[in-house]
């Protein structure tokens, strides 16, 4: 594990007033985290700094090439005011796995796990106490050679910033409504979708912007080759609820393997639940939609934790899942996965790391 060098602030920020108010992603904390990557020398220089600009070249293969990747995580206050992480090393494995991907070195993830914590206790005043509220995290690669020509770059920037956040939708935890997209697609099988890289983000904005000029909150992605599967909607993985039995579409190398999903799915057993991961033809979840043998559905992610679904539309077609309300599976799988996460519950999985 590489030293950390310690840079304070002279110069805090004023923190919110009002924690009612803080949205999702638009206040950063006072300090971050960086480390740099060389070909022959490997991780160096880990430190933290003064959140800030860093200077970048107009011919950085970044701006150019795309090799980008990220996680997102999050540091939870407890009633007691300590804190904690929520598998923070299940995110910076799979960050080495983008990695490995996208042709990018694999993290140094001893160092930057320990970082992340000094970086956190460091900022530790910026972790909101409301409830609902947390500290969101964001851990991002970027390369940094200068030069134009498509190959991998020999040097990368890996930084890590902090973000109090409240809760990711506007609505709460109400029902949204998912608009299935039939024209565009994200990803396909053999290629980057299931790595947290920036281009299948940049590749959902499009048909994002569509749905949401349609009224609704995000799309749902069917895959690549039939665009007839359902995959998974931008921010979130998708879970189905038939009575007592969640299904949820199966790891196929286009669909991200979410870490509140796997949380969500050991979970969901634990509280006795049938899980199971499946090969889900869409035009079969609007008929059993219809039918009233599909009784929930919801999505799983770091960010919106479980999000119920109230309305699925198809061209011109829309069923309401349920009774169009939060089902009961989705509230209590959003009880109790919050409940760990803020030290409400035990954690009986080893999921959390205290600091």
């Amino acid at each position: 594990m590489l030293n950390i060098s310690v840079t304070r602030n002279d110069h805090p920020k004023q923190k919110p007033a009002d924690e009612g108010v803080l949205g999702f992603g638009r206040l950063f904390t006072d300090h971050m985290f960086l480390m740099d990557y060389e070909e022959g020398r490997g991780w160096h220089d880990a430190r933290i700094v003064p959140y800030g600009c860093f200077d970048i070249d107009p011919a950085a293969m970044v701006l150019h090439y795309g090799q980008a990747i990220f996680e997102g995580m999050k540091c939870y206050r407890r009633a007691d005011g300590g804190l904690q992480l929520f598998r923070p090393a299940d995110n910076l494995a799979r960050m080495s796995r983008s990695a490995k991907r996208m042709c990018m070195p694999e993290l140094d993830e001893e160092t930057a796990l320990e970082g992340l914590r000094q970086l956190i206790r460091l900022d530790a005043d910026w972790v909101p106490h409301r409830d609902g509220t947390s500290l969101y995290i964001r851990p991002t690669m970027i390369s940094m050679d200068v030069g134009l020509g498509v190959h991998a770059s020999k040097k990368y920037r890996f930084f890590v910033i902090l973000s109090p956040v409240g809760a990711y939708y506007k609505e709460g935890l109400k029902p949204v409504s998912i608009y299935v997209e039939d024209e565009f697609v994200r990803a396909v099988r053999g290629g980057v979708g299931f790595t947290k890289c920036a281009g299948n983000y940049a590749a959902s904005i499009l048909a994002g912007d569509v749905a949401e000029k349609k009224g609704f909150s995000q799309v749902l992605w069917l895959d690549g080759v039939e665009q007839r599967y359902v995959e998974e909607v931008g921010s979130m993985n998708m879970m189905f609820a038939y009575g007592d039995r969640i299904v949820t579409p199966r790891l196929n190398g286009s669909i991200l393997p979410g870490i509140t999903r796997d949380s969500v799915l050991k979970l969901a057993v634990k509280l006795g639940y049938k899980a199971e991961e499946a090969r889900l033809d869409v035009h079969e979840i609007f008929a059993d939609a219809k039918a009233g043998r599909l009784t929930e559905a919801f999505g799983t992610g770091t960010a919106a934790v479980i999000s119920p679904v109230g309305v699925l539309a198809m061209k011109d077609e829309k069923v309401t899942l349920g009774d169009g309300g939060i089902g009961p599976i989705a509230q209590r799988l959003y009880d109790t996965l919050t409940g760990i996460q803020y030290g409400r519950l035990p954690d009986e999985f080893g999921w959390i790391l205290p600091l």
